[in-house]
């Protein structure tokens, strides 16, 4: 494992803070950067401080909605600042997380992510991705997006994984030599999830028991990408590297 100084974008975030844990834990010099650390990738506030002397950053920060025009303006902007004040501060390589099966989807916050990818690619800075499945935290989520003590959410398969899990890859990705600083075209992504199979109402409903909210799974036949959504669209590819814990047994972990 290589030592260095990284930067760690979204950090205060539902990955960021594990991915900093995890630095800080490995003996890396961490700094964290987050509009609450008087960092702001999208004004660009504070940024080339932040990176002076920082050999890789690590990119966590998220939309928080699902507005695909909002978040790709957002990953657009955020991606665009992160590789021009990376390049003047001379960061060797940036590394991002995204999300399995992206490619497949048309509308939405999923949408928006291949654009961050592809701006990744094409920037000055050589990139590394890790594609993950959809956190644990994630479940949460979909019920605080909901009012009322009745929760309908979609019965997606997909193999929920924990965000330190995720954070745990993305450091070894980050600080591992020998992968290479930018993947040869048509390589696949690295791809982080679960270690089985989950359905993403099931596991609301495993949530809302604690929440006293019904959860009912429902189909979603409005959204314009339910299709893949059922066909498994969310599911990792063959070479996909599978960590626990389950969803059960992180949930029995949380407060």
């Amino acid at each position: 494992m290589s030592t260095g100084k990284f930067a760690v974008a979204g950090a205060t975030g539902r990955v960021g803070r594990h991915v900093v844990d995890v630095l800080i834990e490995r003996g890396q010099e961490v700094v964290s950067m987050s509009r609450a650390t008087g960092v702001d990738i999208i004004t660009g506030e504070g940024l080339a401080e932040a990176l002076t002397g920082v050999d890789v950053i690590i990119d966590t920060a998220s939309w928080p909605f699902n507005d695909q025009q909002a978040a790709t303006e957002f990953f657009s902007t955020a991606t665009r600042n992160l590789h021009e004040a990376g390049q003047k501060a001379g960061v060797g390589q940036i590394v991002v997380v995204s999300i399995i099966g992206i490619e497949k989807f048309t509308a939405g916050f999923l949408a928006s992510k291949p654009v961050q990818e592809e701006a990744n690619l094409s920037g000055p800075l050589p990139a590394r991705i890790l594609r993950a499945a959809q956190f644990h935290e994630f479940v949460g989520q979909l019920l605080d997006w909901q009012q009322g003590d009745v929760a309908y959410i979609p019965a997606w398969p997909s193999r929920l994984v924990a965000a330190r899990t995720v954070a745990e890859e993305l450091v070894n990705l980050a600080t591992d030599p020998d992968v290479p600083a930018q993947p040869a075209p048509g390589t696949p992504f690295p791809e982080i999830a679960g270690p089985r199979e989950e359905n993403m109402a099931e596991a609301a409903k495993l949530l809302g028991a604690r929440r006293s909210i019904q959860v009912v799974g429902v189909d979603a036949p409005d959204d314009p990408d339910a299709e893949a959504y059922a066909n498994g669209g969310l599911l990792p590819s063959p070479h996909a590297k599978l960590a626990g814990p389950t969803f059960q047994e992180w949930l029995d972990t949380q407060p």
